[in-house]
Parts: structure tokens; sequence; C-alpha cells
């Protein structure tokens, strides 16, 4: 079964499928949307973390607390190992194809959250559901619209067990007996009952838990890399210089590293680029689709701002202290987990580093568990009604537990299979509805430029 599903991941996830189908989209939907993560930037900002949700609007949560519940799925493990993985494999050169595809990959989320909220519905229970099943049955008219929706729903609810789920809690489970010698059942126990509480409390209680907490665990760690690039601050001009010379030329063998060309680093960038922002993978818009908003233009702006955060600022993190402190060429791919931790060791003094690396860990997969809970709630409450989402929101609690006292051998590989089934319904939606996305948003912006171009500028603030 392993082997079966080993192959069915390097095929969907390989270079002639998915990674090529999931960089043309997002290059297609920056020069549809003429480059808006840019021009319109400043503004994303404004509404993300300054301006406030309009309480007369419909929604269930603020512009904020949806960033945050995006954030927290996000922003995981796959910022610390995931980056460590890339670069080990594709060399220094992989962290340039990262950042490009973050960058592409703000106008596909723009895209995703924008039809999110364009299609989202209130449910029986008086919130809010949306995300690419939605906007796949009713913006794709016809039975193609049905199919691509379903089988949407169908692969983001299952999905939502393994790599939302299992996954992260046998990682934070793992962490902390080793760390801390703690036992795997009490750790188990105690994070199922915590993650349980603020499931069972649905959107309003994820988004509450999480607008508190993901700033906390994102400061944390960014405030540990930026004290090793702070002592290493001669090392930046050189780790730089080598991202982007290693990107279009390959980086030979050295150390223990075996040498790659420019195409794994493009293949192993891209793909880890996008399992650490999930721009295509459709989440996105789930979460968007919660919000309390006048319009879609002004929260798919602020869902932008995710990518920013999760691959230009997280990932260039990690990736950046990898690079300075060397030890991403003395270590083969089964040592690339540890890759981050020995760079912060390395840059800080004392134990302070592998601290801060386990502590994000933990608090990244925990995160990733919350934010995931609500995305297979709302697939499963698309295929089976608001019947199905309190049972289904207890088999996830329990399954915490069982995932962090079981040892995994095919989750993860099973999980990378159903993340891709996610993605390739999503992606044809997105082409398929991008001159929708396109009209509407050059219509919003046309009509109402005043309230928008008075977002202040830091400097008038």
């Amino acid at each position: 079964m392993n082997e079966f599903l080993s192959d069915a991941s390097s095929f969907i996830w390989g270079p002639w499928l998915l990674i090529p189908l999931l960089l043309l989209t997002g290059i297609y939907l920056t020069f549809l949307l003429r480059g808006i993560q840019v021009r319109r930037f400043r503004l994303a900002f404004w509404l993300a973390f300054v301006k406030r949700a309009d309480p007369e609007a419909e929604g269930d949560i603020s512009h904020y607390q949806a960033l945050s519940t995006a954030l927290a799925a996000t922003v995981g493990v796959g910022n610390i190992a995931g980056v460590a993985t890339a670069i080990s494999l594709g060399g220094p050169g992989a962290v340039f194809w990262m950042w490009f595809t973050g960058m592409v990959g703000m106008a596909t989320k723009y895209s995703e959250a924008f039809l999110g909220v364009r299609f989202r519905r209130t449910d029986a229970a008086g919130e809010q559901s949306g995300g690419p099943m939605y906007y796949l049955r009713n913006g794709i008219k016809g039975p193609l619209g049905v199919i691509l929706g379903g089988f949407f729903a169908v692969a983001g609810a299952i999905a939502a067990f393994g790599i939302g789920n299992m996954t992260q809690a046998n990682t934070v489970a793992a962490n902390v007996e080793e760390e801390w010698g703690l036992p795997t059942f009490a750790t188990g126990l105690i994070i199922t009952i915590v993650a349980g509480a603020v499931i069972l409390g649905g959107i309003k209680s994820i988004g509450r838990f999480t607008s508190a907490f993901v700033p906390v665990m994102i400061v944390l760690y960014v405030v540990g890399g930026v004290a090793v690039l702070a002592f290493n601050l001669d090392a930046i001009p050189g780790a730089v210089k080598l991202i982007f010379t290693d990107a279009f030329s390959g980086t030979a063998a050295t150390g223990g590293f075996v040498g790659a060309g420019v195409a794994a680093a493009i293949q192993y960038g891209v793909a880890r680029g996008i399992f650490s922002n999930e721009s295509g993978l459709g989440t996105g818009g789930i979460a968007a689709a919660a919000a309390k908003s006048t319009h879609p233009v002004r929260q798919a702006l602020v869902s932008m701002t995710q990518t920013f955060i999760d691959t230009l600022v997280v990932v260039s993190i990690t990736a950046l202290t990898i690079v300075i402190t060397g030890v991403w060429d003395d270590a083969g791919e089964d040592e690339a987990a540890a890759f981050t931790a020995r760079a912060f060791d390395i840059g800080l003094p004392g134990e302070w580093g592998s601290v801060i690396v386990t502590l994000s860990v933990i608090f990244f997969a925990f995160s990733t568990l919350l934010g995931w809970s609500y995305y297979g709630d709302r697939c499963m409450e698309y295929l089976f009604g608001r019947r199905a989402v309190f049972p289904y929101r207890i088999v996830f609690i329990v399954l915490i537990y069982v995932g962090a006292t079981t040892t995994l051998t095919t989750v993860w590989t099973f999980s990378d299979v159903m993340n891709g089934l996610m993605a390739l319904p999503n992606l044809i939606g997105l082409i398929i509805l991008s001159p929708l996305v396109y009209r509407e948003t050059r219509d919003y912006f046309r009509q109402r430029p005043k309230e928008d171009e008075a977002a202040p500028t830091p400097l008038q603030k």
C-alpha cells in the first residue's frame, strides 16, 4: 500500500502534473490581475491589520480572524522541516523558487478567496459556508461543476484527518517526548482536550483562539530567526547571492550535499513552497468565506497577505538561517528535519536555538490542526448537510489522540495524495472562473477608488 501511495504521490506532485499546473496558474493570474499582489499590497495590509470589519457586513468572523485561521492552518511544520528538505534536495537555489512561488501564489490566493466569498452561502445554523466546493458547483454550470465540487469536498474532508490532524498531533507528541520526556499518551490527552474545546465551538471559537495565538507563535519564531541573522550579518549578502546564483546554475556537490541541477532546484522549491502556503489548494477560500466583508475583493486582498507572511517572511527566516550557518551542505536528506534546529543552535548562544525551534514546531503543528478542522467540517457539511458537522468534529477530535499515540507510516504519503486531489479540481476551477475574478475586481476599483486609496501609508498614520 505504501509503495502504491508513494508512486501516486510522486506522479501527482511530480514535474509533469501539479508542479507546472500550480506555477503556471499563478503566473497566469498574476498577469490577468495586472500584478495585484504588488499594486494593491499596501491596501491589503491596511485592510488586514488596521481597518475594522464592518459590523453590518455578512460573515461570522472579522477579516483578521479569518486571516489568523488561514495562517494557523498554513504556517506549520512545513515552514521548518519542509524548507530544510527543499534545500537539502535542491540546494540553496530552491529558496529562490520558493520565493517565486510565493509571489505568484499571492494572485492564486487572491482568486481563491474572492471566489470563496463571492459564492458563499448561509447554512441552516446561520453560519457562512464557502470554498472551492461551492464556487466550482455554482460558478461552473452543468455537470462539470457538480463533479469538481464534490470531488474537492471528498478529498478535503479526508485530507483533514491526515495532513491536518494525525500527522500534526504526532509531531507535537514526538517533539515533547524527545525534548522533555513526557509520554505521548499524556501529550495526546492534553492536546485532544485543548483542541477539542476550541474545535467544538466552531469557527467563532477557532477565530478567537487563533487571532490571539497565531501572532505569538509567529513572532516567537521570527524574533529567534532575526536574532540568528543579526549575529551573522556579514554572511547575509553571500547567502542571498548563493540563493540567486544557484537558482539558475545549479549547486555543485560539497560536503555532505550531493549536488543538484536547476531542474531539482525548481521542482523542490516550487513543491515545498506550495506545501507551505497552500496557494492553489483551495483552503484559503474556505477560511475567507467566513469573514465579515462588504465585497469579495476586500477579503481577497486580506487573504493575499497570508501567502506573503507564510512564504516571504516565515519561510525566508528558515531558509536564510540554514544557508548562512552553512548546515545545508553538511548532511543528506535523512537529516533535513534537523537542519533548522542545528542552524538556530549555531546562530544563537546557549541552547536557545533548539528551544525556540522545538516550541515553534509544537505551536505550528497545533495551530495547523485547528485550521484544518474547520476546512474538513465545511467539506463535510457540503456533502451531507449540517447534521454531519458535529459527528465529524467528534471523529476529528478522537483522531487527534490516535495520531499522537500511534506510529504513522503511510499517513504522510496518503495526505500528499489527498492534497493533490484537492488542488486539481480547484486549479481547473480557478482557470475557468478567472474572467469573472478579473471583471469584478476591475469594476470594484473603478467604482470605489476613493475609499480604498484612503488607506494610509505607515508614514501617514
